[in-house]
């Protein structure tokens, strides 16, 4: 049974393998120029929001929390 279990590890190890490389190899998914862009604008905005609101309330409550 154990020469059973040493043969079972690389097996299952080796399927493994071909799974995740079948993934890794796979086509990218397209996306249009148009819908990436404004992906990419949402990001910047969603960034630009979160850095203005919090950074310096953040550095703040940082410099009081050092007294």
């Amino acid at each position: 049974m154990a020469a059973l279990a040493w043969l079972i590890i690389p097996v299952v190890a080796a399927v493994l393998a071909m799974v995740w490389a079948g993934w890794a190899a796979r086509t990218p998914r397209a996306t249009g120029d148009p819908a990436s862009l404004a992906e990419h604008q949402r990001f910047l905005a969603a960034m630009e929001r979160s850095t203005a609101a919090g950074g310096a309330t953040a550095m703040r409550a940082s410099d009081d929390a050092r007294k």
